[in-house]
């Protein structure tokens, strides 16, 4: 029987390379809903290529477009947030394929855990916002979250098996992003096209930015403290610019396991999806005698201030990291825009930092009352 995907966010990298995976392993899947943010014309021909029970568009507008668009289907389109939970808990699907970008990801997973559903998670803003509450109702449902990430996929692969040895250290691996080898003072001249130009993985505007401000490690930094149940301290950042080694897991004998392959994200996609099989496909082959260097170094979190705050927030706890992750996507968003330089970004997640007094949340009103205040507060200190 065929493995039914709600594919959030098809049209975005992860998205796309998803469709690929599914695309080459037809007898394996099938997409049952899907859903973009706006991008209205990628989605109708992926509508008519897999026919999904239900499609949706955030943007209600492009929603209402793609309506006069489409030929009559069986396909339901649906719109806004409450369209994405309804894709997300619906009957029919398995899993959800999480790929959306922001916290808008975080309540179509919260609810789809609730309706028992696995997930396959590469929105990492889920468990940056929300870490306390998604985890306890992943254990209450009893259902699984399978990240797709490539350094917490690689820590997943590390500890299957291996229960009964908790880690006693994650090694978290960045590329350390176009930046790495740039002086403080160039970096600090640069404008996002520089920032975009990743050089190992190809991704989408926002999670490059974050890539070269290090927050993307810090982003995941948190993330694998709630996926892994780990204290902070004992998630360790080391950057290996030839992103080979994708992450390791260090255990109480001092014993570290590593997972290795090229940089190419249909592998843990694909892991995710067909967990716990794995099945060939037209994945890139890892050549040993090609690779000629593998090596390994400390973060500068003097140049890369965005991955200490990180740390400080999940210290902090409660809504601090919601905070820190609304702050940031909304900067990112000025640096796109070029109404703010790069060390901005980092300047003004501190004094919203500062200003905040983080609180414990029980309900996800509350978080999404704090990422609402601090988007605000963002807004009335740039303009």
């Amino acid at each position: 029987m065929k493995k039914r995907i709600c594919l959030l966010g098809s049209t975005g990298s992860i998205g796309k390379q998803a469709i690929e995976v599914i695309r080459e392993h037809r007898d394996k899947f099938e997409i049952t809903a899907i859903a973009v943010m706006k991008s209205i014309d990628a989605l109708e021909e992926q509508i008519h290529e897999f026919n999904p029970a239900v499609a949706v568009v955030y943007d209600e507008a492009q929603a209402k477009l793609l309506r006069s668009r489409i030929t009559p289907t069986q396909t339901k389109i649906l719109t806004g947030m409450a369209g994405l939970i309804e894709a997300a808990t619906h009957e029919a699907v398995d899993m959800v394929l999480n790929s959306v970008v922001g916290s808008v990801g975080l309540q179509p997973t919260l609810m789809a855990i609730k309706s028992k559903k696995n997930i396959a998670l590469a929105n990492k803003e889920t468990l940056v916002v929300a870490g306390d509450l998604i985890m306890t109702e992943v254990n209450k449902n009893n259902v699984n979250i399978i990240p797709v990430d490539s350094e917490h996929s690689a820590i997943f692969q590390c500890l299957q098996g291996k229960a009964e040895n908790s880690p006693s250290k994650i090694l978290l691996t960045a590329s350390g992003g176009p930046f790495r080898e740039w002086s403080k003072e160039d970096i600090a001249k640069a404008d996002y096209r520089a920032a975009l130009k990743h050089p190992n993985w190809s991704m989408g505007r926002k999670i490059s930015i974050d890539s070269a401000t290090l927050m993307n490690k810090g982003l995941e930094v948190i993330e694998a403290k709630w996926l892994f149940n780990l204290d902070v301290d004992k998630i360790e950042v080391v950057v290996h610019p030839q992103s080979i080694v994708h992450s390791m897991v260090e255990f109480e004998d001092y014993s570290v396991i590593a997972q290795l392959g090229m940089p190419d994200m249909k592998l843990p996609i694909q892991y995710a999806l067909t967990y716990p099989r794995r099945y060939a496909g037209s994945l890139p082959r890892l050549s040993f005698s090609e690779v000629r260097e593998l090596s390994f170094h400390q973060p500068d979190m003097d140049r890369f201030p965005c991955l200490r705050l990180a740390y400080e927030a999940i210290a902090i706890g409660g809504t601090m990291p919601c905070v820190l992750n609304g702050a940031n996507e909304e900067l990112v968003q000025y640096y796109l825009q070029e109404k703010i330089g790069f060390y901005d970004i980092s300047k003004y997640i501190e004094k919203a930092m500062a200003v905040h007094q983080s609180y414990q949340y029980a309900q996800i009103e509350e978080l999404l009352e704090a990422d609402a205040w601090v988007r605000s507060w963002i807004k009335s200190q740039i303009s």
